[in-house]
Order: C-alpha cells, then structure tokens, then sequence
C-alpha cells in the first residue's frame, strides 16, 4: 500500500469534503493548507514521506486560490532539491459554475507536480455524456486531466452531487493504485 496525502485548502468546507472522499479512496491522509496559505507543523515531511500527493484547491476566478498558489511557491524549496521527484501526484478542483474555468486550475496543478518531476495520474474514467446521464454518474462533469466538482454557490458542504463524490473516491483510489504498482 502506498502512502498517499492529500494537501488541499478549502475556502467554504466543500473542497475539503471532496477531499475526504478522495482521502478515503486513496487510504491517504488529509494535510490542510489554512486561511493563510500554510501548512501546519510537520507537514513539509508528510509530504516528503508520501509516495503520492494528491493536490486540492477551489477555483476562484479561473485559477488555484491564492493559499494554494502560496503553498506552491513555496514548494519552490522542495523543487531546488528535487524532493518530490518521481513521486506520482494527482489533482481536482471545486467551483461554482459547471465549467468553473476549472480546467485552467487542474492544468495548473499538472504543471505543479511535474515541475517537481512528478509522474501525473489522469481521472481514467470516461465521461458521462450521454442523454441519458445523471449528476449521479461518475465523471458527470467529463474531466480526464483530474478530477472535477461542481458545487451551486448557494449549495451546503452536504448538498455536492452524489456523482461528484463518488467519482472523487473513485479517483483516490487510482492515485494510490498507481503509486503502489510503481513502488513494485
């Protein structure tokens, strides 16, 4: 089994729910980034000692939320001594809006790991698309760069769609799948 983290901040309580769903399908570990863009204590060497990290943040005016962005520049120390090197990463984002720009934040978080000289992991589940589709489905939002949620503005952390959540664990579970084969 690998261990995997999972490094996130949450603005309002729903990214942080999709973390734990992630979290749980992963086997992995939560590691908050707070209201100011740090880790807590220890959590520099979590992330050194994980095999896989699974990157989470909201998409706020198409990009990473500032705390997140902090968090990654930050980063910049580990990237100097190449610290997370062929570790195998993954990543999502929550918005509002169905589209949310949230491909734009994935995109930065791809760019993130292998910046690091991560191993990136793909959603791998093909999209529901079809008429017949629900937002009970797996992978309703069509993501294939990581893992996609929507979350309406006015919604409760308890009101994420049940397809969103489940396609979350679904993605843990491959993140930490992966990072176990390539630990063989």
């Amino acid at each position: 089994m690998s261990k995997t983290i999972v490094v996130y901040h949450s603005g309002y309580g729903h990214t942080r729910r999709v973390a734990e769903y992630v979290s749980e399908g992963a086997g992995g570990e939560l590691l908050a980034i707070d209201a100011e863009g740090n880790l807590p204590e220890g959590g520099w060497d979590k992330l050194a000692a994980a095999d896989a990290i699974i990157f989470g943040t909201p998409t706020y005016m198409g990009s990473p939320s500032w705390q997140f962005r902090k968090f990654a520049e930050a980063s910049s120390k580990v990237w100097f001594t190449r610290g997370w090197q062929n570790k195998v990463f993954g990543g999502f984002t929550n918005s509002a809006s169905f589209n949310g720009d949230k491909q734009v934040s994935l995109i930065s978080l791809q760019t993130l790991a292998s910046q690091h000289g991560g191993i990136w992991v793909s959603l791998g589940i093909l999209p529901a698309n079809t008429k017949a589709a629900q937002r009970t489905d797996l992978n309703n939002l069509g993501g294939s760069v990581g893992l996609l949620v929507q979350s309406p503005s006015d919604a409760s952390v308890d009101e994420i769609p049940q397809g969103d959540l489940d396609t979350a664990k679904a993605y843990g579970k491959r993140v930490a799948e992966v990072a176990a084969r390539m630990m063989k």
